[in-house]
């Protein structure tokens, strides 16, 4: 039996007391969980006895009693008639470690996680401008805290376990409801899943229907959340341009490199605000049905519409539509509630409903009961009809602004909803230094070109958000961001 001392450095000192130090019995816990794992003390080392090592330490038996129990409940000692001695543990140092340098440290991440590439600059968050982010200070709070505490009163107890999988029935309806009569879409309450915003609604899309390996079609530029989604997956991603009338694919495309999925902002594509033309729609409906793939329809704003009504759905152009139909409620609501949701087509919605109760887990219940109650009572439709007209004040005066502030050359792009502006640059004007020097000005715009997965000169321009930046500071701020890109025209000249 190997004798074991009190010279362990970590057992040396004495135990900390006071307001805020952990209790004895923690401290000590920890003391011989580190030298065990430090290798201070040896395997096979017997521990004194716990009376001798309470008087030692100035604290009661009971303490170093527990304290041995829970190294014994976690197999750092294992107690015996003998005594109670350090277990042996494999991959244990026999020492303290020496420090691994970093250049040596582990690095083995998956491989697809080098093709996730972070937005240059980092989220811009409720910077002035940046696009993306709804009229935070115009939200109705009260209605919303009613909505909450409606249901918090009407809960039960159950209430507070797992939920659907798939989503409150309750909520499920109501969207399947407001969808019908607002979007045009085509779905039964069955069809709809809540999800946890449309990020996870992507990968959804990316774990029901593709492997690794097959090919995904992407609007290019096009939204950097897809891109990531379809990475994480191992899928090959092929970029399909973007122009006035919207996503435009070559003929030859459907031989050379059939999807099995295709990524679509139809409504009011991301970032330059172009519809999908109807002929467009209608075309590539039914190309996809013939060659057994599946498109993916991003309605991610389409809700704020500046002129004539809202631009329906593409999912309801057919009934046997290809196509799994996205919304969020971070655009109509706030960005924090993180609910979404995934409307499945008929064809796939018995396949997918057993793997997706076995991925998905019921959760945030309160929000998505709140949520549903707000949309029956009629306060969604309410704030819309509130957000619909004070974003085309916004947009408006960002309009003017661009017109009569900003001093460079300039084309807007787009434009007839949403909640941002897209601009286009001379190639010149590089967008991503101006982004730089914005927002370190405090200004949340966005490079257009770093939507690109292959930029092109006509993808050189600025992507710039009013749905959270007053009318009257759109041309104070423009003002500013046109001074940015003229002290970088003329830092390109020099």
């Amino acid at each position: 039996m190997i004798p074991m001392t009190l010279d362990a450095p970590l057992l040396a000192g004495p135990l900390a007391t006071g307001p805020g130090a952990p209790s004895r019995q923690t401290q000590l816990t920890q003391r011989l969980k580190q030298a065990i794992l430090a290798g201070e003390l040896p395997a096979g080392g017997k521990l004194p006895s716990s009376r001798g090592l309470s008087e030692s330490l100035g604290v009661a038996r009971n303490t170093v009693l527990i304290a041995y129990e829970q190294l014994a409940a976690e197999g750092f000692v294992v107690a015996d008639t003998q005594g109670t001695r350090v277990a042996a543990l494999q991959g244990r140092p026999v020492a303290r470690p020496k420090p691994v340098p970093a250049a040596q440290a582990p690095t083995q991440t998956a491989q697809r996680l080098s093709r996730l590439q972070p937005t240059r600059g980092g989220a811009p968050g409720p910077l002035p401008l940046a696009p993306g982010i709804p009229a935070l200070a115009q939200f109705p709070l009260a209605a919303w805290r009613r909505a909450h505490e409606q249901v918090l009163k009407a809960a039960l107890p159950a209430t507070l376990a797992y939920g659907d999988p798939l989503g409150e029935p309750v909520l499920r309806e109501a969207l399947a409801r407001h969808l019908r009569a607002s979007r045009g879409v085509r779905c039964e309450p069955a069809q709809v899943i809540v999800t946890e915003g449309a990020q996870e609604a992507l990968a959804l899309c990316v774990r029901l229907l593709t492997n690794p390996g097959d090919t995904v079609w992407l609007e290019d530029p096009g939204y950097r959340g897809a891109r990531a989604a379809f990475n994480a997956g191992d899928l090959k991603l092929v970029p399909m341009r973007v122009d006035a009338q919207g996503l435009q694919v070559p003929t030859q495309a459907w031989r050379e490199a059939p999807p099995r999925l295709i990524q679509a902002t139809p409504a009011h594509q991301y970032p330059t605000g172009a519809v999908l033309s109807v002929a467009r729609r209608l075309d590539l409906l039914q190309r996809a049905a013939e060659a057994g793939a599946w498109i993916v329809e991003d309605d991610y704003d389409s809700e704020f519409r500046h002129q004539g009504e809202p631009i329906a759905a593409m999912q309801g152009l057919r009934p046997d539509a290809p196509v799994l139909y996205i919304g969020t409620f971070s655009k109509t609501m706030f960005p924090a509630l993180r609910l979404g949701f995934l409307v499945l087509p008929a064809a796939l919605q018995d396949a997918a409903a057993s793997p997706m109760a076995e991925l998905l887990r019921g959760g945030h219940r309160l929000e998505q009961l709140a949520m549903a109650r707000f949309i029956e009572t009629g306060q969604f439709a309410r704030h819309l009809g509130r957000m619909r007209r004070l974003y085309r004040e916004r947009q408006q005066a960002l309009r003017e602004a661009l017109a009569t502030q900003l001093g460079v050359a300039h084309e807007v792009l787009g434009g007839q909803g949403g909640l941002h502006l897209t601009v286009r640059l001379a190639a010149a004007l590089r967008d991503q230094a101006i982004v730089d020097e914005a927002r370190r000005q405090g200004l949340g715009v966005a490079a257009l070109s770093s939507y690109a997965m292959q930029p092109r000169p006509e993808d050189n321009g600025l992507v710039i958000g009013y749905g959270n930046t007053s009318a009257e500071q759109m041309g104070p701020m423009v003002k500013r961001l046109g001074r940015i890109a003229k002290a970088q025209a003329g830092k390109a000249a020099g």
